[in-house]
C-alpha cells in the first residue's frame, strides 16, 4: 500500500466502538480491544488505537484490522493444535464478522487464566536488558557469555501475571503455581500448548522469510477444555525478524514488523512510561501504519486491502453483530 493512501487514512483511523453500538449491551475497553459482552459470547472488536508503555497514545490506521485478520489467519492454522475462542462461521449460519467487518470477531467466553505466556526463541528485548543486569529471565539462570541475539537451543517459556491494575509481573511457572494463580496440571498443558504453538508459528513463518522471535498467548478455560483467547502471532504480541535469503535459517537484519519502533521512536524523546508522552505526529504515525500492512502482508503473503465501509455503516455492522451476543 502507498504512503499516500495510508496519509489520506490518518484522519479516518477507527477509534473505538461507540457505546451506542453496543445496544445497551456492557462493554469492556482495553488499550486497543472493545469488549461487548454477553451470557455465553463475546464481540471483541480491535480499534486502530496503540499503546506503547502501558499507555494508549494515538490511533494508526488499519492497525486493527491487522491485529484481527492476522490472528484469524493463525488461529486457522493452529487449531489442530489447541482449540481457540473463536466462534466458527457454521454457527453464525456461514457469515463471518472477521471477514465482513475486517475488525471484529465473535467469541466463545471463557474463564481466562491470569496468566501472559511468553515464549522466546532468541536472546533479545527484554529478555537480553535483564541478563545483561545479572538477573534471570522469568527465575530461569542463563549460562554466561551469551551475546545479544542469541539462539536458545530450547524455546523459553517466561510467563507474567496479568494485573488488574499496576505492571504485570514477570513469574516461574513453579511460583505461578505456587501461588494457587494456575493448577499445577493446567499448567502442565499451558506449557506444551504454548510451546507447539511457537514452533508451528517459526515453521510457518520461516516459510514466508521470517522468524518469529518471541511471542506471548493467553489461555482460557471453555466448557472444561483449554482454549487459545486474545490474539496470535501479530505484530503486537510477537517479534519477527527477516530472513536474509532463500533457504536461510538464520534471522538477518532486524525487522520493523512489530510496533518496537514505535516504542524506540517515543524513548528517544524520554518517554518510557512515566510522565508525559510525546504528541505523537502524523508522520510517525504514517510509517507505523506502513508497517502494520507490511507485517500483514509479510506474515500472511496476502495484498492488505482494508475494509472498505464507511465509519457509520461499520459502526451499525459492528451493533448488528453485538445483538449476536
Amino acid at each position: 500500500m502507498d504512503r499516500a493512501r495510508i496519509e489520506a487514512a490518518l484522519a479516518g483511523a477507527y477509534p473505538g466502538l461507540p457505546d451506542a453500538a453496543a445496544g445497551g449491551r456492557p462493554v469492556y475497553r482495553g488499550k486497543v480491544r472493545d469488549v461487548v459482552e454477553g451470557p455465553g459470547r463475546l464481540l471483541l472488536v480491535a480499534s486502530d488505537r496503540i499503546s506503547a508503555f502501558d499507555r494508549v497514545l494515538s490511533t494508526i490506521p488499519f492497525k486493527g484490522e491487522v491485529l484481527t485478520r492476522v490472528s484469524a489467519w493463525w488461529f486457522a492454522r493452529t487449531s489442530d493444535i489447541v482449540p481457540n475462542h473463536l466462534v466458527p462461521p457454521s454457527h453464525l449460519g456461514g457469515r463471518d464478522p472477521v471477514r465482513e467487518t475486517g475488525r471484529a470477531c465473535l467469541v466463545r467466553r471463557a474463564e481466562m487464566v491470569p496468566v501472559e505466556v511468553v515464549v522466546r526463541g532468541f536472546l533479545t528485548g527484554s529478555a537480553w536488558r535483564d541478563y545483561q543486569a545479572g538477573r534471570t529471565v522469568s527465575g530461569i539462570a542463563l549460562p554466561s557469555g551469551l551475546a545479544r541475539d542469541s539462539e536458545f537451543p530450547e524455546p523459553l517459556l517466561t510467563p507474567s501475571t496479568k494485573e488488574a491494575s499496576g505492571h504485570d509481573r514477570p513469574a516461574s511457572g513453579e511460583e505461578l503455581v505456587r501461588s494457587g494463580r494456575v493448577d499445577a496440571e493446567l499448567w502442565e498443558e499451558i506449557s506444551r500448548a504454548a510451546r507447539a504453538l511457537y514452533l508451528r508459528g517459526r515453521e510457518v513463518a520461516r516459510e514466508h522469510g521470517l522468524v518469529l522471535v518471541d511471542t506471548k498467548y493467553e489461555f482460557g478455560v471453555a466448557d472444561g477444555r483449554l482454549v487459545l483467547g486474545d490474539e496470535i502471532h501479530t505484530p503486537d504480541s510477537s517479534r519477527y525478524w527477516r530472513l536474509p535469503g532463500p533457504g536461510a535459517s538464520a534471522p538477518g537484519a532486524r525487522s520493523e514488523l512489530d510496533k518496537e519502533s514505535f516504542r524506540r521512536w517515543l524513548a528517544e524523546r524520554g518517554f518510557t512510561g512515566d510522565g508525559e508522552a510525546p504528541s505523537v505526529t502524523d508522520e510517525i504515525r504514517s510509517e507505523t501504519a506502513a508497517r502494520y500492512v507490511e507485517a500483514f502482508e509479510a506474515i500472511t503473503g496476502e495484498v492488505f486491502e482494508p475494509n472498505p465501509l464507511p465509519t457509520q455503516a461499520l459502526d451499525e455492522l459492528l451493533a448488528e453483530w453485538a445483538s449476536t451476543v
